[in-house]
């Protein structure tokens, strides 16, 4: 993002520094706003932020799991097997399948019968009334399969047991073994999607339940739903922090990893922003409050986590249209299966094949395929600090082309950092720089703190300086040890004719050439020497470009400074292709102009003026957590500012979209086959499946599903070790 460069009263041009936010003012350090903005999150009692979406939705965005939580389906399930054992005891089709004796005693022959039949109206509900749920909108899917294969089994063996016709159609333990591996798997489905969920009611308990509210009397006690904005609290050392707000007092190291990811610690002081639930780990603090509740970052974070659960993908569509498809093939195999083996004279094999047939046809796995990978892919980002808001980001990040970064405050941390020191003869650059640090010791100007902080990263001694002067629009000035000092740009050195010794004039013309501010120390008169402040690039941001280039995508960057001072930028980070003396207005044009040669774009950028391109993007991808319009605009939120984690975003949706193709194939390739042998297409070769052998082979696709998925815990998400 860009913006006009900033001047103070003393005359100093500095870089376009991080600003114009309008929403929220941000860390320079962390990027997390600290935003006095209402949202629309809720806060429990104790001011815990609370999801935005209810417990109903945030685990299923289907209709079929609504009204049912993961505690059900396990105390179904454990029942269900419970009641299971001694129906596949006490079934003749099984005794006789492994060549043993039933057990005889009076009453022997109902315990299948009757525990058969609490395990269908008891363990089956849910599937009865998913698949009624279905059959009454006319959405046919998974739930209407499984209820036709349960009802068939059930009604076929209850005509066995009352002895109705000629037929030898006994499947009680092929119905308790259904009903059982269905609750199963829903079970490990309901686990896997309520996990991220799981993260975000940890999230919540990140927040104390109370805190020490500062009073003129010392401190009271309070709950942190009674914190109002403008209060001041104590945090002792060790303690996490209940509310956002900027440091008054004191400095601590603070764990920040619930909101970067980082494990390392980092300091924090006076005027610092901070974040509610990090922690104070080594001193005790003063915060101002800025935020509490439902307004603070954290909450923010639950929101889009829980958005991004809810919200739909194409791949989730995909599955949704496949189970639709595998519900007409079965039914279709199903009444050809039956008309076919009665029209061969075998009614019996008929229902036999018909009941193998929807039995095996049942697509669990393919229910398991999508929202497996999901819940996993959303709970693994969310832990590396990568916020997906919107499903659809991550499934089109693997297909971008090129990554436009915004520089001012995404590739940079948006302040100035002295970056040259260059003196007249007979002056080390330590002695320029204590001079200069003495006139700006008090000053809070960006290049001034920036001076400032590289003495002191040198061990300089700072000396006292007396009678500092703001010189409107040119400068500062001070005395030092005896000796005026002043220090400004081009508009001091003009107001006093003051002449640049040419040996200066060669050592910063380079710096003036790629855009740098250049402030002159003048002493006595004459000017002794200039000190060169430019925007500091992130550590990481190397880091980022070369891991992304690596991957085949072009790395471009996108900025309102000067061509010059961009083009430097980009020189050192090995950019591809540089927008520069872009207007906020026309950014999201630049995308446009990107898309118009056939690219795919992702953006990433950290303010409001970036929303139009993160809108306009393909993935729109805003630095830091909070409620800033661009992250309204985009669908990926970074919770810290690490550039590097658009790598893991990247990492993770290729990941993703292999394990969704390689579970949709299984799952369908499965019944595709399995379908027509159950039906007996190979009967004449002596090749058939059994109803039995088709329930083990609908667990183990189901298993094999979800294995599969699990896998993606494994993929390496830190951006410290993505090369």
């Amino acid at each position: 993002m860009n913006h006009a460069p900033e001047n103070r009263e003393h005359g100093h041009s500095v870089s376009p520094g991080h600003g114009g936010r309008t929403l929220a003012s941000k860390d320079s350090h962390t990027g997390h706003p600290m935003s006095e903005q209402p949202t629309h999150g809720q806060a429990t009692p104790a001011g815990h932020a609370h999801s935005a979406v209810d417990d109903e939705h945030a685990v299923h965005s289907h209709g079929e799991h609504a009204g049912h939580s993961t505690a059900m389906f396990k105390n179904k399930f454990w029942l269900s097997l419970a009641l299971s054992i001694p129906v596949v005891i006490f079934s003749p089709m099984f005794a006789h399948l492994f060549g043993y004796q039933i057990p005889d005693f009076p009453g022997a022959v109902w315990i299948a019968p009757v525990l058969g039949s609490v395990i269908f109206f008891y363990g089956g509900l849910p599937f009865l009334k998913g698949g009624w749920k279905e059959l009454r909108s006319k959405q046919p899917g998974m739930m209407l399969l499984i209820t036709l294969a349960i009802t068939i089994a059930f009604l076929s063996s209850w005509i066995t047991t009352l002895g109705i016709g000629n037929f030898n159609l006994d499947f009680w333990w092929e119905l308790a073994l259904l009903v059982v591996i269905m609750l199963l798997g829903h079970w490990i489905e309901m686990r896997a999607l309520g996990s991220a969920r799981g993260a975000l009611d940890a999230l919540a308990e990140l927040l104390p339940d109370e805190a020490e509210r500062v009073t003129a009397e010392g401190t009271d006690t309070v709950r942190i739903s009674d914190l109002s904005v403008g209060d001041i609290v104590l945090v002792r050392s060790g303690s996490r922090l209940p509310a956002d707000g900027e440091i008054t007092e004191g400095q601590a190291e603070l764990d920040e990893s619930m909101i970067t990811g980082e494990s390392k610690t980092v300091p924090r002081g006076p005027g610092d922003s901070v974040v509610a639930g990090t922690v104070a780990t080594d001193s005790s603090l003063r915060i101002k409050v800025a935020a509490v509740g439902s307004d603070t970052a954290l909450a923010g974070i639950q929101r889009l986590v829980s958005e991004a659960q809810a919200s739909s993908s194409k791949a989730q569509a995909l599955a949704d249209r496949a189970a639709a498809f595998l519900f007409y093939f079965a039914l279709s195999a199903g009444i050809i299966t039956f008309l076919t083996w009665v029209l061969l004279g075998s009614p019996n094999e008929a229902v036999i094949r018909t009941v193998t047939v929807l039995v095996i046809a049942c697509p669990h796995a393919l229910g398991l395929a999508i929202p497996l990978v999901i819940a996993i892919s959303t709970e693994r980002a969310a832990r590396a600090g990568v916020l997906i808001k919107n499903r659809m980001a991550l499934e089109r990040m693997r297909t971008i082309d090129v990554v436009l970064f915004d520089k001012t405050g995404t590739l940079t941390l948006g302040q100035p950092a002295l970056t040259g020191i260059s003196t007249a003869p007979g002056l080390s650059d330590n002695d320029l720089l204590a001079l200069a640090a003495a006139v700006e010791a008090d000053s809070e100007h960006p290049s001034a703190r920036a001076i400032v902080a590289a003495a002191r990263a040198r061990d300089i001694r700072i000396p006292t300086a007396t009678e500092f002067t703001s010189l409107t629009g040119r400068g500062v000035t001070a005395n030092v040890g005896g000796a005026d000092i002043m220090i400004g740009g081009p508009n001091l050195l003009d107001s006093q004719a003051l002449t640049i010794p040419r040996e200066l004039q060669e050592q910063t013309q380079p710096w003036v050439e790629r855009g740098a501010s250049v402030l002159h120390v003048v002493r006595a008169g004459q000017v002794i020497g200039a000190l060169s402040l430019e925007d500091e690039i992130r550590a990481d941001s190397r880091q980022a470009v070369a891991a992304l280039q690596s991957r085949g995508l072009k790395v471009a960057m996108i900025t309102g400074d000067a061509q010059q001072v961009a083009e430097a930028v980009a020189g050192k980070l090995g950019i591809d292709e540089v927008f520069a003396q872009v207007l906020p207005q026309d950014k999201d044009k630049k995308v446009a102009e990107l898309q118009a040669r056939g690219l795919k774009v992702a953006m990433v950028g950290d303010g409001v003026n970036d929303s139009p391109a993160l809108a306009r993007a393909e993935v729109g991808i805003a630095i830091g957590a909070g409620t800033d319009v661009a992250i309204e605009s985009a669908g990926v939120v970074l919770a810290g500012n690490d550039p590097r984690a658009v790598m893991s975003m990247l990492e993770l949706s290729r990941a993703s979209y292999r394990k969704m193709i390689q579970n949709l194939a299984w799952a369908t390739g499965y019944n595709v086959i399995a379908v027509p042998l159950a039906a007996g297409a190979l009967a004449f070769a002596g090749v058939s499946i059994s109803p039995a052998i088709a329930a083990i082979l609908m667990s183990l696709s189901t298993i094999v599903v979800a294995l599969n998925a699990q896998l993606l815990r494994r993929i390496n998400l830190d951006p410290d070790t993505i090369h």
